[in-house]
């Protein structure tokens, strides 16, 4: 029985184009770094005898030198083989990464321990057989597993060890994840586990789905191992690497363990009332505790609040933007002035043009789902804040 770890979908050097603020957008980058240390600490704890990466170590073809070079130290310091099979993000065409100069230099000085596997030919460990599926352009429309359906191709192997193949694609069961957090496309690198002869195959290391999920006895996708998306499911659980203990004729006894680090959460919150205000505070601090630039919140609010009660909303809402790494809001609150707060407004007996302004305002407010409606709960607070 060996053990190793099967992980996927690093994306070293992912842009993060939505986080609006460059050192937060820097701060997410390198959790992507930084969790290959978590990923180094389970080699040694479980005493894995080697790292399996099933495609899309880095998020392009065209990374930086300088995450190249923390990818190649870090991979270095697992001190144990790292295999690797390029994926739609970094795939082995023309001008890839895994032939670029700078690439070869550091790989050789840092991670001698880095085998990049480029072609369909079986890979033999001290424990295992690798049989890699890598994919030589971004979008393929033939199955990059085929060469393996012909039962020949294992029988070359006369030991006993334990025989893996890696891959990086969709299966029959689901489609595979667009590079948005929030899209699903439907991938042409698909990969048809039942047509492979499973009899002579003892696990199948897939990438390309960022959750964990089974897809079949001896088939897995680890997901990536940093979360970097907004929650799709219950179902997809990302932020988990796999310890995997594989022995030749026997299925394999999969281990999840979670190494993601950031939150990437949804909350909705609809205001009643006035008072509410408060609950929602609560919830938020409930929510986020004491963290900051640690999580990243998809926010829907809605219901409706009076003048005073949109300002405190407007100064949560600017706490929120300080702490996280980034604010998806969708906020359709409107504003429904108390009736003390129309009293005031209505009837401005020392200022008699704020009353017409008021009046209009008010009106134009009630337009539901309009730039002018947005515009005009803007011009009521200013014209409260400015009331005698």
């Amino acid at each position: 029985m060996t053990c190793f770890i099967h992980t996927a979908d690093w994306q070293l050097g992912k842009p993060f184009g939505n986080i609006s603020d460059q050192h937060k957008r820097s701060l997410a980058q390198r959790t992507r770094l930084d969790v290959l240390k978590r990923i180094s600490d389970l080699v040694k704890e479980y005493q894995a005898s080697f790292v399996l990466v099933a495609g899309d170590l880095f998020d392009s073809n065209t990374p930086d030198k300088s995450t190249v070079a923390a990818a190649c130290s870090a991979i270095g310091q697992m001190e144990v083989p790292v295999i690797v099979i390029p994926g739609n993000h970094d795939h082995a065409g023309a001008g890839s990464i895994w032939e670029q100069a700078f690439f070869l230099r550091e790989q050789s000085a840092l991670a001698p321990n880095l085998h990049i596997l480029l072609g369909n030919k079986a890979l033999e460990l001290d424990y295992a057989v690798i049989y890699p599926c890598p994919l030589k352009n971004r979008s393929h429309a033939d199955d990059p597993s085929a060469w393996l359906r012909d039962s020949e191709v294992f029988r070359a192997a006369l030991s006993n060890k334990a025989r893996i193949v890696m891959a990086h694609g969709s299966t029959q069961v689901f489609q595979s994840e667009g590079d948005d957090e929030e899209t699903t496309i439907l991938s042409s690198n698909r990969i048809d586990i039942d047509r492979l002869p499973m009899d002579e195959i003892d696990y199948i290391a897939l990438g390309d789905w960022h959750g964990t999920k089974q897809v079949g006895l001896k088939a897995w996708y680890s997901g990536t191992p940093e979360v970097d998306r907004f929650p799709k499911s219950e179902e997809n659980q990302p932020g988990q690497t796999l310890i995997v203990q594989s022995k030749r004729g026997e299925n394999p006894i999969v281990k999840v363990v979670a190494t993601g680090h950031l939150n990437w959460q949804e909350a909705t919150f609809e205001f009643s009332n006035d008072d509410s205000i408060e609950q929602f505070a609560r919830q938020m601090n409930d929510l986020l505790s004491q963290r900051v630039n640690e999580d990243l919140l998809k926010l829907t609010l809605a219901g409706s609040l009076g003048i005073a009660a949109t300002s405190r909303l407007d100064a949560l809402i600017e706490s929120l933007e300080a702490r996280l790494l980034r604010l998806k809001l969708k906020n359709n609150v409107s504003i429904a002035p108390s009736e003390d707060e129309l009293d005031q407004l209505m009837h401005s007996i020392s200022d008699p043009l704020i009353s017409s302004v008021a009046q209009q305002l008010l009106a134009q407010n009630n337009q539901a789902d309009s730039e002018t409606a947005v515009i005009a709960s803007l011009a009521l607070r200013m014209l409260h804040s400015a009331a005698p």
